[in-house]
């Protein structure tokens, strides 16, 4: 069953597409969700006058049914009142569609609407948010990323191949004396790119002033001696007024980007950061299981990123193929895909956000990533795949050098690692 209730498109309205479950009929179902994200409660009530609803209620634009399941995907679910006979659960995916006057351009308060109450509604056995569809005012209402791909080669140096990355790695116990070492290390294997781990933030034992300070010395050193400045995303993660300070230190130091764990954060106090950034800014997604994990509830990266995206976030992580958390290929690949999507209204439309790869990666994913992505506009960040290599770390980012150039070259891995013996180590030393 296909229904369209509405399907008339409006430049000043928002949209947003949901899968569902639900044993109420379909219709009943979306016209629920719709009521009960704008004007409409359990009842109706005084005020709610069919004046208000016209210009203020939520439009139920599309209902598209997928078919039937045997048993509710979510606890708590009820029946419709007077319900007898057999138990019917219909998926289907809905579009619903709001004034922009409800909520104005207010990422939060998108965010309420599109991705509040819906899934916590007695109805509804499966609820999902899939994607939002944004007008050109929403867009324009918020700076969208400062660098994204264009401007983090700029800042790396790194053109016509991704980014090599890493993380510092034991994630917390350094002395900021001892990250600096690590990472003197890591600069000297070749690596673009370093980041702090999201549990490392500022540790008692770890304080970030005196670890980012330390860190960028190191790096600075390194630049002074060879000429390449790589890009070192410190953790400023915390309250407002802390990252903001943060910023400015990491700045006045030399740095060229800041990371934040977005989930932690919150949507206001990333556009704030924005708004008062010079550098880049590293998203990372940790927590991105609550949303993702159930295909029953929560929402899609695709709906995900771009609240993020027009907070102004210049790289976030997608995960990686072959990864070692619960995410598949697919849907990797498709996070990653989106993130090269551009989705702003002019002057940001070319902006696009680097997707950042990592989660047990190294050699042996390059050649499928490229494949599948068709695109080296990401940040492939190794851990075990740079530190692990059996010939060091240095031999390890060698052996990504390789992998990607077989890779862009067409030549199966195996046979580009004949000549090439740190190619031909890592596939040995990851190869389970």
């Amino acid at each position: 069953m296909k229904s369209a209730v509405n399907s008339e498109a409006s430049p000043d309205r928002i949209r947003a597409r949901y899968w569902i479950e639900t044993a109420y009929p379909l219709e009943d179902a979306a016209a629920i969700m719709a009521g009960e994200q704008s004007t409409g409660t359990f009842v109706r009530v005084p005020g709610e006058t069919d004046e208000l609803r016209e210009r203020h209620a939520a439009r139920v634009e599309e209902i598209v049914e997928l078919g039937t399941v045997d048993a509710p995907s979510l606890p708590g679910s009820g029946l419709p009142r007077r319900h007898s006979g057999p138990v019917v659960r219909r998926t289907a995916e809905v579009v619903l569609s709001w004034p922009l006057a409800n909520m104005g351009t207010s990422l939060p308060n998108l965010l309420a609407t599109v991705a509040g109450n819906l899934f916590e509604l007695k109805p509804f056995s499966g609820l999902k948010l899939l994607d939002v569809m944004l007008p050109p005012a929403s867009l324009n209402a918020y700076q969208g990323p400062q660098f994204g791909v264009d401007g983090t080669r700029q800042l790396t140096a790194v053109y016509r191949r991704p980014v090599i990355g890493t993380i510092i790695k034991p994630s917390v116990g350094m002395t900021p004396e001892q990250t600096a070492a690590h990472v003197r290390v890591l600069a000297e294997a070749g690596v673009d790119f370093i980041k702090d781990d999201e549990l490392q933030a500022d540790g008692p034992h770890c304080p970030f002033e005196q670890r980012a300070t330390a860190v960028l010395r190191a790096l600075n050193e390194h630049a002074e001696k060879t000429g390449k400045r790589l890009m070192y995303a410190a953790n400023i993660t915390g309250e407002i007024d802390q990252m903001l300070r943060r910023h400015d230190l990491v700045a006045a130091a030399g740095g060229t980007c800041v990371m934040v764990s977005l989930n932690s954060i919150g949507l206001p106090a990333m556009t704030l950061l924005r708004r008062n950034a010079t550098l880049a800014i590293h998203g990372h997604r940790n927590g991105w299981g609550m949303f993702s994990r159930s295909h029953a509830t929560g929402m899609s990266f695709i709906a995900y990123q771009k609240f993020w995206r027009l907070a102004g976030i210049d790289h976030v992580h997608v995960n990686g193929l072959r990864n070692k958390f619960c995410e598949d290929d697919t849907s990797v690949i498709a996070s990653a895909r989106e993130c090269l999507t551009p989705m702003f209204a002019p002057p940001h439309k070319s902006c696009m956000v680097m997707p950042v790869f990592s989660s047990g990666q190294s050699a042996k994913q390059v050649h499928d990533t490229y494949s599948a992505l068709g695109s080296m506009d990401l940040i492939y960040a190794c851990g075990g795949g740079i530190l692990a290599h059996p010939a060091g770390p240095a031999a390890g980012v060698r052996s990504l050098h390789q992998a990607w150039e077989a890779a862009a070259r067409g030549i199966p891995l195996a046979e580009f690692a004949t000549a090439h013996a740190e190619l031909r180590a890592a596939l040995e030393a990851f190869a389970s």
